[in-house]
């Protein structure tokens, strides 16, 4: 469906399907991902069952993870067809200032199909959908993307298309040319130690030269050998 839709306040152009579910419909979701074998890593409700199941992990069981204990266990709600994994963080609450400790603790629970060490899944799961808010970000801020130039649906989407397609074409500049320490970067930073480097274009032997500080040398000529490389690939 690619056709234009339109209701009292707003216009937009459905090319996807998506499913929004209540807070407490996530076993429909869990059913979903099961049955067509997709991974999944979801906040699980600490609700009495997820209690009692936490509850019953052996202390034994439990390592030691960051500021607390993980560990894990399997459950199965009402209506989902099959058990999952329930991976369980524990951390003490803060202690108080003044009077006695704290002895109770807090916990975290995540469900999910996947295989690895509890550790690995977790790890996954706090990517927040592998650092997506961050090249949202970059894309909003660095591509000046925070506001659409005017009330036009069609020509805001234009020049939102402009923008992340220029998005990608400098992410792909980056994946390509740059070391694995650049990759995280964001365009401020890229713009500030590459594009706004001082620098002098000369002309010597019929041919022109950029002249930039000798501690640059040789990321600039790692960067046009890279970028050959591609382009003759």
């Amino acid at each position: 469906m690619t056709d234009w839709k339109s209701q009292a306040h707003v216009k937009w152009e459905c090319k996807y399907h998506v499913v929004i579910l209540p807070k407490y419909r996530k076993k429909v979701l869990i059913n979903y991902c099961n049955e067509e074998r997709i991974e999944f890593a979801i906040g699980a409700d600490l609700d009495e069952a997820v209690i009692r199941a936490i509850e019953s992990i052996p202390e034994p069981e439990w390592d030691s993870y960051k500021t607390g204990h993980i560990a894990e266990t399997v459950h199965c709600m009402n209506r989902t067809r099959e058990a999952f994994r329930l991976i369980v963080v524990r951390r003490p609450y803060q202690a108080k200032l003044f009077g006695d400790e704290d002895k109770k603790l807090r916990y975290t629970a995540i469900a999910a199909n996947m295989a690895g060490k509890p550790q690995e899944v977790l790890g996954w799961y706090n990517q927040r959908g592998e650092c997506s808010e961050n090249r949202i970000k970059d894309l909003k801020i660095g591509f000046g993307m925070e506001r659409m130039p005017c009330g036009q649906s069609h020509a805001n989407a234009v020049f939102f298309r402009i923008g992340a397609m220029a998005y990608n074409i400098y992410r792909l500049f980056l994946m390509k040319t740059f070391d694995q320490s650049w990759h995280q970067h964001q365009v401020q930073t890229v713009r500030w130690r590459l594009y706004q480097t001082a620098g002098k274009v000369v002309n010597h032997g019929n041919r022109v030269y950029l002249k930039v500080r000798r501690g640059l040398y040789n990321l600039f000529a790692k960067i046009r050998l890279r970028i050959w490389e591609f382009a003759n690939t």
